[in-house]
């Protein structure tokens, strides 16, 4: 087949710069063929390089005593004790997700599995942070049906419970929705495998299902913005089989066992090509394949195609030669492809045959190491304004409180978590629906407690003070049900980085991210960025999620109870009304306004330490963040199914979003000692009212809980069911 000339509209539909293609004129010394032009496009975009972000992403905490491997491999991971870890993980599928909703987020949530089980953990959970455009947007109904019936649907086969999440909406996703998919898997420290190769002459191996066409360019159309040729750009999204996949893993786990795995490495973004250039750049090695061995299963598949199809459940394997014959039988009897399909050289290059010939023929450190790394202009961000709270109008407590819960971001989200399956397993303890989702370490008693949390409307009003609060509510998640928090990983999702004002939106996030996870110790060992999300030229609200694992060792220490009648409600931690950014804000008035709340760093540690030191006494505990006291209040109460009454009327009270607080439910005696011992430590914290009876009563207004509790759960399927 002959292939097409390289000109420079090619190049460029292949999202290199023209700079970018006198580079790799100047470091081959000729004109690239067809197939090495599609190697370096899938190596050189932002979604394989991070070349707008590294400089940035270097600046994070990676490191710790807890901190087995950080950034930089499949997953992070991070010791638990007892000879165990914590593999964890969060990445985006966002362009795919919009072009075709079910297959974008169902292979989202295959290929975060596959981060973690490659590196010999089995998947025990998984988190997803949705953010859709708004509810009345002709194409949001769509996408949310085929977004949750795609993580639902690969989910629920693969057989891993869904422990939480978060899900969202604003007009700025109109054109541009967020799949964030995080996973997290058990490992034993003494069996932990990497993707680094070794050896000279050992075979490489492709293991798993056939190679068709889906998703060639994908990781290619990722780093690009949308424009009237979306529809297009359909082909480039990938085709998941969750039944394939389980069989992958199982045959993976068991060929761990063995001893026959030197590297391991899934094919994800950019397939063959990225799996084959990272384990021979990370072991200093080349690679040679041959694609007439890759298992295919369409007709005449070209050179091009086979390197960059992004088809899912596949592996690539440097082997111990002595261990084939046993390995090859472990993936006959999953009835999988096993085929040797190249090897490791002792030279720099990067050798890829067909039909006998010579399709590329590379330096292969300079697909990784030689990418390009951009300084690219940025602006300090301008923080909004300060919000003058008398332009706020008063309104009844009660009204307001109705109005957020019956919003499409504040209602219960029972619709979305009642399709994936939240018990598979058997080790679920907390499911979603209010904080922290809670696993058992299977045949031990430690429990680790999984959030994703950010609140992009901070973000726009100040990226650094967003950046602290995303990873401050996500210490606060896990404080909340007593886990302590032990690490994080990173999704940033941004515009056009080639936009100065979006790289400093960037640049300042990242600012704080890096200053709350050193100060509360919650280092970044992975993580994924997503740049280019517009459409038009109209970004996203920028949107750091921060995926966060807590370890409980003790499961007497574990706050998962309920409010009770007579309990005591205790806030943790000082409220200065600050109704800047709130959800009182923007769901009630409509009106999108004001100052970031501030992020009291050093108060949010000693405030979670506080709740994680005296668990014992809590019986039932929420951070206060969005809609502030009054839907926090009333969150506890209708998960226990008791009312509520909150002393004070004061608005800013109520619905203020004061960071670093935390509303507690106990019963009398246990609220003395915990103000005894909070004075003592030096703690903030108050008697706001007390649970029980059968209405929500807050000031001098009040409603049934059963009428309240009705609207909340009945809202999102009244809006999209």
């Amino acid at each position: 087949m002959q292939e097409p000339e390289i000109t420079p509209e090619l190049i460029e539909a292949h999202g290199l710069k023209r700079d970018e293609y006198d580079r790799i004129l100047q470091i081959i010394g000729r004109e690239p063929s067809f197939t090495e032009l599609g190697i370096f496009s899938a190596m050189w975009n932002e979604h394989c390089s991070y070349k707008s972000s590294k400089k940035w992403l270097r600046t994070l905490p990676t490191t710790g005593p807890q901190v087995i491997c950080g950034p930089g491999e499949n997953a992070g991971i991070v010791d638990i004790g007892d000879g165990q870890a914590v593999v964890f993980k969060m990445e985006s599928h966002n362009h795919p997700s919009y072009i075709e909703p079910y297959q974008g987020a169902a292979t989202g949530v295959g290929g975060i599995l596959r981060d973690v089980f490659t590196m010999g953990a089995r998947p025990v959970a998984t988190l997803n942070s949705l953010s859709f455009g708004a509810p009345d947007h002709p194409r949001t109904r769509a996408l949310v049906h085929g977004v949750v019936a795609g993580i639902g649907g690969y989910g629920n086969c693969f057989g891993v419970p869904c422990v939480g999440g978060e899900v969202r909406f604003d007009p700025a996703y109109n054109g541009n929705c967020l799949v964030n998919a995080f996973a997290a898997g058990i490992a034993d420290t003494d069996g932990i495998f990497y993707s680094a190769a070794s050896g000279v002459g050992m075979p490489v191996v492709y293991l798993g299902a056939k190679t068709g066409r889906d998703g060639v360019g994908g990781a290619t159309m990722a780093s690009a913005e949308f424009d009237e040729t979306i529809e297009e750009k359909r082909p480039t999204v990938q085709v998941g089989d969750p039944f394939t996949e389980k069989r992958l893993m199982e045959a993976c786990l068991e060929l761990m066992t063995t001893g026959a795995v030197i590297a391991i490495q899934d094919m994800g973004a950019a397939g063959l090509t990225c799996s084959a250039v990272e384990m021979g750049d990370k072991g200093g090695l080349g690679v040679r394949l041959d694609l007439d061995r890759v298992p295919q299963r369409e007709e005449a598949m070209t050179a091009y195609e086979m390197m960059l199809s992004e088809s899912q459940e596949r592996m690539l394997m440097v082997l111990r030669p002595e261990k084939e014959a046993e390995a090859r039988a472990i993936f006959e009897k999953w009835d999988l492809d096993f085929a040797i399909v190249g090897e490791t050289l002792p030279d720099d290059r990067f050798l890829i045959m067909h039909g006998n010939e010579v399709k590329a023929d590379l330096p292969l450190s300079t697909l990784s190491g030689s990418a390009p790394e951009y300084d690219r202009p940025w602006v300090e961000p301008v923080p909004a304004e300060p919000l003058d709270a008398e332009t706020v109008p008063a309104i009844d407590p009660i009204d307001g409180l109705r109005a957020l819960i019956s919003s499409a971001n504040y209602c219960s989200r029972q619709w979305v978590w009642e399709q994936y399956d939240t018990m598979v397993m058997a080790d679920t303890a907390r499911t979603p629906g209010l904080g922290a989702g809670i696993v058992r370490v299977h045949g031990t008693d430690k429990l680790l407690a999984f959030t994703s949390d950010v609140t992009p409307r901070y973000v726009q009003a100040n990226p650094e003070e967003g950046g602290k609060q995303a990873v401050a509510e996500a210490f606060r998640n896990l404080s909340a049900v007593g886990a302590q928090p032990m690490a994080a990983t990173d999704n940033l999702n941004f515009g056009n980085p080639e936009k100065p004002e979006i790289m400093g939106q960037l640049v300042a996030a990242i600012r704080g991210i890096g200053a709350a996870c050193t100060a509360l110790d919650m280092p970044i060992v992975s993580g994924n960025v997503s740049l280019y999300n517009e459409t038009d030229g109209s970004a996203i609200l920028p949107t750091p999620t921060i995926g966060a694992v807590g370890l409980i060792r003790d499961p007497e220490q574990a706050i998962t109870g309920t409010a009770r009648e007579g309990h005591v409600a205790l806030m943790v931690g000082e409220c200065s009304g600050h109704l800047g950014q709130s959800a009182l804000l923007a769901e009630v008035f409509n009106r999108i306004e004001g100052a970031a709340p501030p992020v009291d760093l050093e108060a949010e540690r000693r405030n979670g330490d506080f709740i994680r030191e005296h668990a014992e006494w809590i019986r039932a505990c929420t951070d206060i963040s969005d809609g502030g006291l009054a839907l926090a209040a009333f969150e506890l109460a209708e998960a226990a199914g008791v009312g509520v009454e909150i002393e004070t009327a004061d608005m800013g009270q109520l619905f203020g979003e004061d960071q670093a607080r935390y509303l507690v439910a106990c019963n009398f005696d246990q609220a003395e000692a915990l103000m005894g011992a909070a004075a003592q430590a030096g703690v903030p914290i108050a008697s706001v009212g007390r649970f029980g009876g059968d209405t929500v009563r807050i000031g001098n207004a009040e409603a049934p809980l059963a009428e309240l509790s009705e609207v909340f759960r009945s809202g999102f399927g009244a809006i999209f069911g």
